[in-house]
């Protein structure tokens, strides 16, 4: 069982794991490892006063992993799930780490939870700095087309991936608020011409 202050017993006896795995328990006798004196096994000198740690409270339903049988004693609370990535993040922890539905999907998460709070900014009126914040002009003052063309970079291969999970949707937000605000200031107009009209006509 993990957490624990003692090692865990091995499933398999020694002289077995020694049979089976070539190499296995090279590093057993304490006088052939290199870090030999200094190595000590101490437990009081950690610190731990306790066979199991204590379980911090959980205060709201946390994501867990299928493959652990509960929470580890201590996780991080500075950032809870909310909104769709959130419901997103909670389904993918209904797949096993070793599937590509778990990890795609909390890739998903992370790309709508920028784009919520992209929005939340907007919304209260500090919206991001696309131009500043994500360092396209350096593109252009520090010779980025030139650094990649012939030179054989290995991460050119994503940079497809790096457009479609930034610029796309940076220019779909930017095209949904023109939109938006062309359509309440076409409103507007008309609404303004049907009152010119309507003038007219009273007179």
């Amino acid at each position: 069982m993990p957490y624990i202050a003692e090692k865990p017993r091995l499933s398999r006896s020694i002289e077995e794991l020694r049979d089976t795995i070539p190499g296995w328990g090279v590093d057993l006798d304490r006088a052939d490892r290199p870090a030999v004196p200094k190595e000590t096994l101490n437990l009081q000198a950690t610190g731990a006063h306790w066979d199991f740690p204590e379980q911090q409270i959980e205060r709201w339903p946390r994501e867990r992993s299928i493959e652990h049988k509960f929470l580890t004693p201590v996780f991080g609370t500075s950032c809870p799930p909310r909104g769709l990535s959130g419901l997103i993040r909670r389904y993918a922890y209904r797949f096993s780490e070793a599937r590509a539905a778990h990890w795609t999907l909390l890739m998903v998460a992370d790309r709508i939870d920028v784009a919520e709070h992209r929005v939340l900014a907007l919304v209260q009126g500090r919206p991001d700095n696309v131009i500043t914040e994500t360092g396209v002009l350096a593109e252009y003052k520090r010779h980025g087309i030139r650094s990649r063309v012939g030179q054989h970079r290995a991460d050119l291969v994503h940079q497809p991936l790096t457009f479609l999970g930034l610029a796309l949707p940076t220019l779909a937000t930017v095209g949904a608020v023109y939109l938006i605000a062309r359509r309440a200031r076409g409103g507007r107009s008309s609404n303004h011409r049907r009152w010119t009209r309507s003038a007219w006509r009273a007179r």
